[in-house]
């Protein structure tokens, strides 16, 4: 009996043993994947990351930590990365914002304590097809959240690879998301399947087989070379049509002083040639079609230049946020209500709603606003109603800038549209419709500047302005198809025991 009670009490404690170190190691692996996919983005841009990222925290949760708490290597994985890539950017916002990482972090957790089991049940067989699909998938949703959009898309650490990025025309951001997923997934399966042939922590457990891996390898290793040979077939260098302007203040204007000073800025971009002139967002605290307008239009035609001119005015119902464009022949061209207030921090856009494209002698002209480039729906809007090329006046903080004119990039290739990104002081940008940064000014600290460059107009014939993001739907159709199979597999194997 002493015998029995010794050997059992040797057993619990080899158990909590293991239990512990897998449980440490199987966390670091999952850090370490939160670390490999901050560093693949701004201001690090070791984009090659992003391709094995998430292999240390699929290994952590499938083999490594006990499966009663697998969920955790999600939860610390993408948790971790959204605190790093995030950081300090919502400091002052709303409380939801600021602990936004975390939450994220404890959605993943509960997703991720199913897949475990459900590919056990499954014999791994939709291991890299449910994975891919349930982050895009989830990617998809988050399109739609006002709160946060687009940001930490997989796709966007690729923003300064033209080369690589040219099928989102065709297959929009989320098809490359989906292409860096199945390579990550797939690369966990190999890793796993390695694994398998020299440890087994657990019993009662189905192993990957090497040829499954290797096929899955060989199948996606394919869709990369076809992804590459569309890309740099899809990718052209043509000729520039007009020389194009970003003023970046970084003032406010509240004064005459002021304002004397942006127009300085912007008579010294058209002496450069510059005859689109893109102003911030707000960048006039009053609706220019109502006060100063007689300089204003004075302003146009003294430079020759059409003038996009960002302009904020507060109402008792709200805020009217806009953008108009002045003609130098001195007509105000129209006007368009910023598209995606952000309502987190209490913005309201009354004129919101409507996609205007304005024909000129330099092309065919629209504009967005700011936080509109977070979300695909509003430039593809404006490509459809035919813009060759998008002005976009934007109010960044120093916390945002690394990331935020990254998205441009995405916005101009999806739609095939040049686009000028004019900031107040931080993260000013001119894109080509093949994504080239052309001209940026980049930093934390404010600055002033003014970007001036040539640009090719676009052509706004992208397949994906007319297909949208149907990649997107296709994932979040997965996500839903693996759902289902999961709580129906779980209940068959009840049903069976």
């Amino acid at each position: 009996m002493k015998t029995a009670i010794v050997t059992d009490s040797a057993t619990e404690k080899t158990y909590r043993r293991q239990f512990w170190m897998r449980s440490v190691i199987g966390l670091v692996l999952a850090a370490l994947s939160a670390a490999l996919f901050i560093l693949a983005f701004p201001p690090y841009d070791l984009w090659l990351l992003i391709w094995i990222g998430l292999v240390p925290m699929v290994v952590a949760q499938h083999r490594i930590l006990p499966r009663r708490i697998s969920g955790l290597a999600t939860g610390v994985g993408v948790g971790g990365f959204f605190w790093g890539y995030f950081n300090n950017m919502f400091a002052n916002s709303v409380w939801y914002m600021r602990w936004l990482p975390l939450m994220i972090g404890i959605v993943a957790a509960l997703v991720g304590g199913r897949d475990r089991a459900f590919h056990e049940r499954t014999g791994y067989r939709w291991f890299v097809f449910q994975g891919a699909a349930l982050w895009v998938g989830i990617e998809m949703i988050r399109g739609f959240v006002p709160v946060i959009g687009t940001w930490g898309f997989a796709a966007y650490a690729l923003y300064e690879q033209p080369w690589l990025i040219q099928p989102v025309s065709i297959f929009g951001v989320y098809g490359l998301s989906l292409l860096i997923l199945l390579t990550n997934y797939v690369l966990a399966q190999v890793t796993l399947a390695l694994f398998d042939r020299c440890w087994r922590l657990d019993p009662g457990f189905q192993p990957v087989t090497p040829s499954h891996a290797r096929n899955w390898l060989a199948g996606v290793g394919v869709v990369i070379a076809a992804w590459i040979g569309l890309s740099l077939a899809l990718l052209d260098a043509p000729a520039p049509d007009v020389r194009v302007a970003a003023v970046q203040p970084a003032i406010r204007i509240h004064s005459e002083e002021g304002l004397q000073w942006l127009y300085a800025q912007t008579r010294r971009a058209a002496a450069q040639g510059a005859k689109l002139i893109v102003w911030n967002e707000g960048a006039l605290p009053f609706d220019p079609q109502a006060e100063h307008t007689e300089e204003l239009r004075v302003l146009s035609a003294e430079t020759g230049a059409y003038l996009v001119i960002g302009y904020g005015v507060r109402t008792e119902q709200g805020l009217r946020n806009e953008v108009t464009v002045l003609a130098p022949g001195g007509e105000f061209l129209g006007v368009y209500g910023k598209d995606h207030p952000v309502t987190y921090a209490g913005e309201t856009s009354l004129t919101r709603g409507s996609y205007p494209v304005y024909n000129t002698p330099l092309g065919r002209l629209g504009t967005i606003i700011c936080y509109d480039l977070d979300f695909t729906d509003t430039a593809r809007w404006v490509a459809r109603n035919g813009a060759q090329l998008i002005a976009v006046p934007s109010f960044d903080w120093p916390a945002i800038a690394a990331r935020h004119y990254s998205h441009v990039v995405f916005r101009a290739v999806e739609n095939r549209v040049a686009m000028v990104k004019a900031d107040i002081a931080f993260d000013s940008a001119i894109i080509d419709p093949y994504g080239r940064i052309i001209k940026r000014a980049v930093k934390p600290d404010s600055e002033p500047a003014t970007l001036v460059a040539d640009v090719p107009l676009g052509t706004a014939n992208a397949p994906a302005i007319f297909l949208g993001d149907w990649v997107g739907w296709l994932c979040l159709a997965g996500m839903i198809f693996f759902i289902v199979l999961d709580l129906l597999t779980a209940f068959w194997e009840r049903e069976s025991s």
